[in-house]
């Protein structure tokens, strides 16, 4: 399983972190190993004093493919979640300024959180997916697909031109702004059109 996460693919969130808008999708890759267990915390890694939460909504790729035309990308998923990428902010920024790549600040071990369970494509409005991420009781993000930049099935037809797309490969579409730092303590809650999917706590 691949985990592939676009970035800066809402403008609200590029700016907030003074970044440069893309005029096509940003990716980078998390390993298996990302994926928090079920039912288990993230533990704050000793590595960073600066953890941000992402969160973002997520598809599933349900079928093989290679090349894919962005009118036949609508094929190749069928349930879409929500999950939250981790960065270690930190060491993201320290790795930008000497021009270094950043896997290590965004692609570690407990890096990803997956909501428990996939809404259906079909029930879902893709053009109109809210989404909210409330930290300690309080909402810090509020997003809705129609925001995005590249479509889900723009992004997996971009992503199909450099990577087989297996069944069981998550994409992580963006986060909208409002990211922000976690501490040990805190709880995250992750809502997918006002349904929990996502309850973690920090250790």
């Amino acid at each position: 399983m691949k985990i592939i996460c676009i970035g800066r693919n809402y403008i609200d969130h590029a700016k907030e972190l003074g970044n440069q808008v893309p005029e096509e999708p940003l990716f980078f890759l998390k390993p298996d190993s990302a994926v928090i267990a079920k039912k288990q915390p993230l533990f704050y890694p000793e590595f960073t004093n600066d953890l941000h939460y992402e969160l973002e909504l997520v598809v599933r790729i349900n079928r093989l493919g290679k090349h894919i035309e962005e009118k036949f990308a609508h094929k190749y998923y069928d349930q879409i979640g929500i999950g939250i990428d981790f960065t270690a902010r930190d060491i993201q920024q320290k790795c930008k300024e000497n021009g270094l790549p950043w896997e290590k600040a965004k692609s570690f071990d407990g890096s990803a959180a997956i909501g428990k369970k996939w809404g259906s494509k079909e029930e879902l409005n893709q053009e109109n997916i809210q989404f909210e991420l409330k930290k300690n009781g309080t909402t810090v993000q509020l997003g809705n697909s129609k925001d995005m930049m590249f479509s889900f099935d723009k992004i997996i037809a971009y992503i199909s031109q450099f990577y087989t797309l297996k069944i069981g490969d998550l994409i992580f579409t963006g986060t909208p702004s409002g990211v922000g730092p976690v501490n040990i303590g805190d709880r995250l809650e992750g809502f997918l059109e006002g349904e929990q999917l996502i309850n973690l706590a920090i250790r």
